[in-house]
């Protein structure tokens, strides 16, 4: 199989017309996407489940928030619904603990009329309760590459009765080097299976991915939205990179912003924006990779609660957060790529609602605003706060790298000498409590010890 577009396997992606009704899923299925609201697929829903039913293996390019869980959960649902219950038929490879939750939750709200089980398998959360799913079967498990490694390792991990694969934002995979992971992984599923691919992309290590997984796929080509919803008002704050926390803190002073958003570029930036947020009496919580995942869970919750105000997150860890009714997006950094500008910003004004999403572009950063505007074909206005003062002695958030090297090799040193001294201290210890009985045969009531013997951790001691 090549994954390269051809005639008779390319699908071309119109607005769908036909309600779900026409998808012919079971009808308890029907039922649930009545309860959720759900009159009519998306584009990813119309073109991906017709074929999925039918059995066909798919290579589908569809972004975030296009509706492709559903695409790839409602045809699996359908297929499970009146099979035999006690064995885990479908797999979900996700690349974060987040996505991997959002999908469990999008399965059960699906399948709320229905039998089905399923079971989320992540790392940051004990091994337990994923155990007993494994060891249950239940119907579907949606799992991370590495967490999912860890259970193969056992006995009770065994997956021979899998017929369904989805592999979920391969590209995102890619990016966060789980490549030789998802290889290990398709050594422990049975080769004759259907198989659902989705990548927003496809470079070259995802595409020779895709023809060693699929059989004569139907591909489908969903196009990439090229501007944010027409819901979204955007703005473009000019900030010296110093002064970016200071703006943040004025805006959010202003009392116009309920909540936000915030996306930085490293996880380091993450932290030390948050620490600064908080120190100015804002409520804020972050999420990125170096978060466990109970701080992770927790954040999620607080910020859709209201108790945060202000959530702080990196792009890798971003995936999988679906806030309805998040009213600003704030881009604390340019984005690296104009698509993940369209996505950033794409997170509020969903559903046909408005939002705001600000970004705050330093000198150096306007090369990569261009070319977001660019790719969104407009000029995106240029805001000035009033009473900001933007010649006020910068304010570093983020400590040069250089420095942090410097500081990290400073601190290697320093735990190298008094590892040095502690030896020493220890060695000059034993010297100077070494026994001091001649050799020679025991005395009194001391008996000779079997060489490998130990005493009991209570001998000496009072009884």
């Amino acid at each position: 199989m090549s994954p390269e577009p051809s005639a008779d396997t390319i699908v071309s992606i119109h607005l769908p017309h036909m309600p779900f009704t026409g998808l012919k899923l079971h009808a308890t299925l029907l039922l649930g996407l009545k309860d959720l609201g759900f009159r009519r697929p998306t584009a990813i829903q119309a073109e991906a489940i017709p074929p999925a039913l039918e059995g066909r293996d798919l290579l589908a390019s569809a972004m975030t928030g296009s509706g492709k869980t559903a695409a790839f959960l409602l045809p699996i649902q359908h297929k499970l619904i009146d099979r035999p219950r006690g064995v885990t038929r479908a797999l979900v490879l996700t690349p974060t603990r987040e996505l991997a939750a959002q999908i469990l939750g999008d399965f059960n709200d699906l399948a709320v009329h229905t039998p089905l089980t399923a079971a989320a398998v992540y790392g940051g959360v004990g091994m337990g309760p994923q155990e007993h799913a494994f060891r249950s079967g239940v119907d579907v498990i949606v799992g991370t590459p590495g967490r999912l490694l860890d259970h193969f390792r056992a006995p009770y991990a065994k997956l021979a009765a899998l017929e369904y694969l989805v592999l979920d934002e391969a590209d995102r995979m890619l990016d966060m080097g789980f490549l030789p992971d998802i290889r290990r992984i398709l050594r422990h599923l049975p080769s004759k299976r259907q198989t659902l691919f989705f990548s927003a992309t496809m470079p070259p290590p995802i595409a020779q991915l895709a023809r060693e997984m699929l059989r004569n796929p139907m591909m489908i080509d969903v196009e990439r939205p090229s501007a944010p919803p027409t819901g979204i008002t955007q703005a473009v704050y000019p900030v010296p990179q110093a002064l970016k926390a200071a703006l943040l803190v004025k805006l959010l002073q202003g009392g116009d912003i309920q909540d936000a958003l915030v996306f930085t570029r490293t996880k380091h930036r993450a932290n030390r924006l948050a620490r600064h947020l908080a120190d100015h009496g804002v409520n804020v919580e972050r999420i990125h990779g170096n978060r466990s995942q109970a701080q992770r869970t927790e954040a999620m919750a607080g910020f859709k609660s209201g108790k945060y105000r202000v959530l702080v997150a990196t792009d890798i860890a971003a995936r999988g957060i679906d806030v309805s009714g998040l009213g600003h997006v704030i881009n604390f950094d340019v984005p690296a790529a104009p698509d993940d500008y369209v996505h950033r910003v794409g997170r509020t004004a969903r559903a046909e609602a408005t939002g705001t999403a600000f970004t705050f572009v330093s000198p150096e950063e306007e090369g990569s605003l261009r070319d977001i505007e660019r790719t969104i074909n407009r000029r995106l206005p240029r805001v000035t706060v009033p009473g900001f003062d933007y010649a006020a002695r910068p304010q570093a958030l983020e400590v040069p790298h250089a420095q942090r090297i410097a500081e990290i090799r400073q601190r290697k040193a320093q735990d190298r000498e008094r590892a040095r001294a502690n030896a020493a201290r220890r060695a000059a210890h034993e010297r100077g409590h070494a026994p001091s009985r001649p050799p020679g045969p025991p005395s009194g009531g001391d008996r000779p010890r079997h060489p490998g013997s130990r005493r009991p951790h209570w001998a000496g001691r009072g009884r």
